[in-house]
């Protein structure tokens, strides 16, 4: 199935949202620490409902960490700072789709370094920031997953 990677993620309710996501599409979720808050916040488990205990979530001390214990598939960065739009993308299994934090995205020097195989954005009107995260993520993995048959 799919990987999906949330770098530093400040917002507990948002992670709770992706973690229920996850869960219900069967994607393993990981965690690139510093986290902005405990895992056994509240806000995290009551957007996760009974989700939060999900096994498939998995944390990394950092991005070398993640990149060391991580799997061979491609590493797919998800920015507003390319034109690669995810719809013309094709996903393949295994794939791991990196998110920045809430306020500031991946960092520029991570961004388009040579860690990632493709950077991909979600179209947005003129002066729009970014989307929600778990909106994002959500518009992202159902994309990857009906590539392939939501199997």
């Amino acid at each position: 199935m799919f990987n999906i990677v949330l770098y530093e993620p400040e917002i507990p309710p948002n992670t709770g949202n992706i973690m229920r996501l996850c869960r219900n599409t069967g994607a393993a979720l990981h965690l690139i620490e510093p986290l902005g808050f405990s895992l056994s916040e509240k806000l995290l488990r009551r957007a996760a409902l009974d989700y939060a205990d999900y096994k498939s979530v998995r944390q990394h001390k950092n991005f070398d960490a993640f990149l060391d214990e991580s799997g061979s598939g491609r590493k797919i960065a998800l920015t507003t700072k390319t034109d690669q739009r995810y719809d013309q993308f094709d996903f393949c299994t295994g794939d791991y789709l990196v998110f920045g934090p809430e306020t500031r995205g991946l960092p520029e020097d991570l961004l388009f370094s040579e860690r990632f195989d493709a950077r991909l954005t979600l179209p947005m009107r003129d002066n729009s920031r970014s989307l929600n995260l778990s909106n994002a993520v959500a518009i992202t993995l159902f994309e990857a997953w009906r590539q392939h048959d939501f199997c």
